[in-house]
Order: C-alpha cells, then sequence, then structure tokens
C-alpha cells in the first residue's frame, strides 16, 4: 500500500480528467514561476485514475454550445487536447450537429458566434442543400427533416483511459504524487479555512484543497457545509426559487459490436462524430412500432478504441432526492444505473433512421453493462469557485471530459490570476440571476 504524506501544500480530490489536468498544469506553473513543483501536489482517489466518470466516458469533444460561455471554454480546451494527440488519444476527426427546422435558429447562432471567436465551421441551411451535404457524406444517410447542419473542422473524440493515462503520466513527470485506494472522509477546519483532508487512512494537512470529485460532488460539498439546497433567480430578475443543488441523471450510451470500418464515409475515411437531434417521429427497426413522436436526440461514431459504433442517447433523471442516489458502486459495477433495453430498441433504431446501413443491425448490439450517473447542478452548467477560503471546487455538471482545459485555467486562479473564461461560472450566478441560456435541445447538457 502507497504511504501517504503527513501534509501537502496541494491536495486535489479525484483522479479524473479534471484532477489530472490541474495537477499537470499546476505543477508546470509552480515550475515556471520558481514558486515550487509538481512534488507540492497530492492526489487521491478512492480507487484509482479513470475509476470515477471520466473512465468511462463517451470521449466526444465539441465545441456544439448554444452558450457563448461554454463555447469560449470549450474552443480553450480543444487546443489542450490538440497539444499533444498522441498522448491524450485524441483524434480530431471533427464533429457535426444535425438539427431539424424547430433548432435551425439556434444552430445558426451558434454558427455565426463560432466565427465571432475565430473557431472553425460550417453552417449548411435548408432541407435541400442538408440532405445534399449529407448525401455526398454518406449515400445511405435517410432520416428527412434536417435544415440546418453545423460541421465543426475541430474537434472529434479520445479515448477515456487512455487520455487519462497520459495525463496522469505528464502529471507525475512533473513529480505530482498520486495515490489509489485512499477515501476522504472528512475535512477539518480551522478559522473558516480548511487545513486538513482527513481520509481512512489518516488527516493530511494542506494549505489549498482542489475538489475534482465528479459525481461524488455531492459528498464534498457536504463536507464543505454548503447547502443542499439554494434559492434560484431567474434571468432579469425573475421571482426566485428554491431548487437543490444537485440533482442525479443516469447517462445512456452503448455499443454497436460491429467493424468499426462499416462506418465510413463515401471517400472511405472515418466521419465527423455525428450528433443528429429530429422531431419526426421515430419508429422501432425490428417491430415498426411507434417509440416516440417527440423531440429526440442520439450521437455516434467508428470508434476502434470500443471495437464498434459508439454513442449514446438523452441521459433520465432519476426521480429522487440526491441525498438519496446511491453513486457507489459506480458505472457498468451499478446494480441500479446502467442501461437498459429501452435504451437500446432506440438507439438502434435511431441509427436505421438515419442510415440503412444500419438497418436489422440491433442484434449486434453489445449486451454489456454501460453507463453512468452525473451530478448536475441547478442550470446544468459547470460551478467553478473558491468556498471556505481555500477550497476550489471544479463541478463539472458532467460536461467534464471534454474540457480538459479547465485544469490549465484553475492552475493559474489558484496562483492569484483570474481567468475571465471561468468567470461566467461562478456560483454567485445563481443568486444574481446571471444565468446560461438554455437552448431548444433535448439534451440537458446543449
Amino acid at each position: 500500500m502507497t504511504s501517504i504524506p503527513a501534509s501537502s501544500r496541494y491536495v486535489i480530490v479525484g483522479a479524473g480528467i479534471h484532477g489530472l489536468s490541474t495537477a499537470w498544469h499546476l505543477a508546470r506553473e509552480l515550475r515556471a514561476r520558481g514558486l515550487g513543483s509538481g512534488g507540492d501536489i497530492l492526489i487521491l482517489d478512492k480507487r484509482a485514475v479513470g475509476a470515477g466518470a471520466s473512465g468511462i466516458a463517451c470521449g466526444v469533444i465539441r465545441n456544439n454550445y448554444f452558450q457563448p460561455a461554454m463555447r469560449e471554454l470549450m474552443a480553450h480546451s480543444v487546443a489542450i487536447w490538440e497539444s499533444d494527440p498522441q498522448a491524450l488519444a485524441y483524434h480530431p476527426v471533427g464533429y457535426m450537429q444535425i438539427a431539424p427546422e424547430e433548432m435551425h435558429g439556434n444552430v445558426a447562432k451558434i454558427f455565426t458566434e463560432q466565427r465571432a471567436i475565430g473557431y472553425p465551421s460550417e453552417l449548411i441551411e435548408g432541407e435541400r442543400d442538408c440532405r445534399g451535404y449529407l448525401l455526398d457524406m454518406f449515400d445511405d444517410w435517410q432520416a428527412p427533416g434536417v435544415t440546418a447542419i453545423l460541421h465543426e473542422e475541430k474537434g472529434g473524440y479520445a479515448n477515456n483511459l487512455r487520455s487519462l493515462r497520459g495525463l496522469a503520466a505528464k502529471a507525475e513527470a512533473e513529480g505530482v504524487r498520486i495515490v489509489p485506494g485512499i477515501r476522504v472522509t472528512g475535512l477539518r477546519a480551522n478559522g473558516g479555512a480548511v487545513t486538513a483532508v482527513q481520509t481512512d487512512r489518516g488527516d493530511i494537512n494542506t494549505d489549498q484543497l482542489i475538489v475534482a470529485a465528479g459525481p461524488w460532488i455531492r459528498d464534498v460539498w457536504s463536507m464543505l457545509d454548503l447547502p443542499g439546497r439554494i434559492s434560484v433567480t431567474g434571468p432579469g430578475g425573475a421571482p426566485s426559487e428554491d431548487r437543490p443543488m444537485w440533482t442525479y441523471w443516469a447517462l445512456q450510451e452503448g455499443t454497436l459490436g460491429i467493424d468499426p470500418k462499416i462506418f465510413t464515409d463515401n471517400r472511405g475515411g472515418f466521419p465527423p462524430v455525428l450528433h443528429v437531434d429530429s422531431s419526426a417521429p421515430l419508429y422501432d427497426d425490428v417491430s415498426g412500432d411507434l417509440i416516440t413522436d417527440r423531440m429526440w436526440g442520439i450521437y455516434y461514431k467508428p470508434d476502434l478504441y470500443f471495437g464498434g459504433v459508439q454513442g449514446g442517447t438523452a441521459p433520465y433523471l432519476i426521480g429522487r432526492p440526491a441525498d438519496e442516489v446511491a453513486v457507489d458502486p459506480y458505472g457498468p459495477e451499478s446494480p441500479d444505473y446502467t442501461v437498459r433495453e429501452g435504451f437500446v430498441r432506440m438507439w438502434t433504431s435511431a441509427l436505421a433512421h438515419c442510415h440503412k446501413r444500419f438497418e436489422g443491425r440491433r442484434k449486434a448490439y453489445r449486451h454489456e453493462p454501460t453507463g453512468g450517473i452525473g451530478a448536475f447542478t441547478p442550470d446544468s452548467f459547470p460551478v467553478f469557485d473558491v468556498f471556505r477560503q481555500n477550497a476550489y471546487v471544479i463541478a463539472d455538471s458532467n460536461h467534464g471530459y471534454k474540457m480538459i482545459g479547465v485544469g490549465a485555467l484553475v492552475a493559474k486562479e489558484l496562483l492569484g490570476e483570474e481567468q475571465a473564461l471561468l468567470t461566467p461560472f461562478r456560483f454567485g450566478r445563481y443568486q444574481t440571476g446571471e444565468l446560461h441560456p438554455v437552448s431548444s435541445s433535448p439534451f440537458p447538457w446543449s
């Protein structure tokens, strides 16, 4: 068993994308400024690197957000992915949003604002032109009703565990110490500031706590004596309402176990990651029965790491208070929150709705435990802020894996440099009503 130190200048809780990225970037900043080194940083994880949400992530990297602050933040993160594609297992195939008329205005707005920040993308409008664009890429495209396409040149996907191991290696090369198999049980404070992290293997004194606990944020939030319910002021000063700070949603993702090379474009190359939202009725690919006549959405990509076509659909709300949700065992090990047959039916039917090549392929779906749960904030967007004087909380509201650049920004804030890209995500927005705009997408994180 790895020994633990009695103290560490910086203690990071969580060895996922945010914890590892923060440690790596903070170590580099300390060294460059002559203020210390990676040896001043300790990462704690109850299991191991990538044992939480980051380790089971689909891996999609995109800029496609309706919210300006999210787009600017994601443009920064994409640059980090591009900085070392090999070590981060990053595949820059691009990303494509395919949308119906109900979302046309939102998609066009995103395109305009992407151009304003220099993020390269192409907008295709009108049902005829959209159909021609898709048929030029896929000769078996058959989904009707597409009136807007946003094709991002950058972005793509990365492999979850390989990228996390790459980040861990970068952090350890800077001298950062990662301790797996250690559980945080509480925090000790003095004068309002956190002075020690209590664990099942003893206390660790610290000057600065960084919380990057993913779906376990609920528990560390409680250790910080922060509220489980808050008052949220509506946009424009609308009357506030009492809301739970954390709400859990169950993620739905899976893999069609076919040769990924079956899903190539007309030129024989791998296509961009595809995200399709549709208002067309969706029918069961096997029985022909109606699945839904409401707006639906899926995302998918050929993925050599997953060994097939991998993707998912919108998560579903877990209908119980956050403190009653069993986060452990997590992900595929959970007896409660892995995908069910309803997801398989919907996702495979949606694939067939879009591409003729996927018709009759449901039998190829890989029936294995998949999925996980995420802790969402009241407005479903991240909170990056300092609490109790020296506890920096990275609460990503399940946007996490793609946001690898947050760690670089947090590192600078820890050294006293406020970052404009993080300012829109302060906790105080719930009191002031400066909330992020809401799109018409069926996904809570769009």
